[in-house]
C-alpha cells in the first residue's frame, strides 16, 4: 500500500444544462455528439445520417446550417428523425450568418435542440457583439442552449494582438502559447457575459474551448474554471 495520503480529486461543480432530454454538465456522465458528412440542403439524406449515428451510439447529432436552404431544410429534417423514433437532440452549427439564418428562419430555430456558435467567427469589433447578441436573444425566445465555442484558431486577433505587445512592452517573457490560453479564456469568459446580458440563463449556456495541444487544453479548463 502506498504510505502517501490519498487525496480525493477536487471537482469544478458546473451547472447542468438541458440539451433535449439530455443533461450537460453539472456531475452527468459524459456525453457523445457526432457530425454529419451530408449537405444539410438534402434532408432526406442528412435526417438519415442523423438517425445512423445515433443508432451507432451518438447521444447528439450535429449538423451545419450555412446557408438559407440549409436553414429550411431543418425542420424536416428533425421531423424525419422523430418519425423514426429517432430522440437525439439536433444541434446546428454556426458560423459567420447564424444571426441571419436563426431570425429568417424561426422554424429552424424552434426545431434546433441547441445553438453551436463560435463568437470569433460572427464578425470583428462591434459587429461581432451585435450578430452574436442577436443569436443569444433568439435562444432567450425559444428557451434553447446556446454552446459558446472559443478556438484558437479564430481568437480576437485585437485581444492577441494586444497580450502580445504587452508581453513585449514589459518583457514578461511569456510564451506564445500562454498568451494565447490566456486569450482563449478571455473571450469565452468575456462572451459568456455578453450572453448574461442578452437575457440568457446560467443554464442555457456551455462554453467550449478547442486547442490542438493536451496540456494547453487542460490548463485552459482549469483557468476557466477559477474564472466562471
Amino acid at each position: 500500500m502506498n504510505s502517501r495520503a490519498s487525496t480525493a480529486a477536487r471537482l469544478h461543480k458546473t451547472i447542468g444544462v438541458r440539451v433535449g432530454h439530455l443533461q450537460i454538465g453539472g456531475g452527468a456522465p459524459v456525453a457523445v455528439q457526432s457530425m454529419t458528412m451530408t449537405d444539410t440542403v438534402d434532408a432526406a439524406a442528412t435526417a438519415q445520417q442523423c438517425i445512423e449515428l445515433a443508432e451507432a451510439g451518438s447521444e447528439l447529432v450535429r449538423i451545419t446550417v450555412n446557408v438559407p436552404e440549409a436553414a429550411a431544410a431543418v425542420p424536416e429534417i428533425k421531423r424525419r428523425m422523430l418519425d423514426a423514433g429517432c430522440q437525439a437532440p439536433l444541434i446546428g452549427d454556426f458560423h459567420y450568418n447564424g444571426h441571419q439564418l436563426l431570425t429568417r428562419y424561426p422554424d429552424c430555430a424552434a426545431a434546433l435542440d441547441k445553438y453551436r456558435i463560435n463568437p470569433g467567427n460572427v464578425g470583428t469589433g462591434t459587429r461581432r457583439d451585435e450578430r452574436f447578441t442577436t443569436i443569444c436573444k433568439v435562444a432567450v425566445d425559444f428557451n434553447k442552449p446556446v454552446r459558446i465555442g472559443v478556438n484558437g484558431g479564430s481568437l480576437n486577433q485585437d485581444l492577441v494582438t494586444g497580450k502580445m505587445q504587452e508581453n513585449t512592452d514589459r518583457a514578461l517573457g511569456r510564451s506564445s502559447e500562454d498568451i494565447l490560453n490566456e486569450c482563449m479564456v478571455i473571450s469565452a469568459v468575456e462572451s459568456t457575459e455578453l450572453a448574461l446580458e442578452s437575457g440568457l440563463r446560467k443554464d442555457q449556456i456551455i462554453i467550449s474551448c478547442k486547442v490542438s495541444r493536451p496540456r494547453d487544453l487542460i490548463a485552459i479548463y482549469r483557468d476557466l474554471a477559477r474564472k466562471t
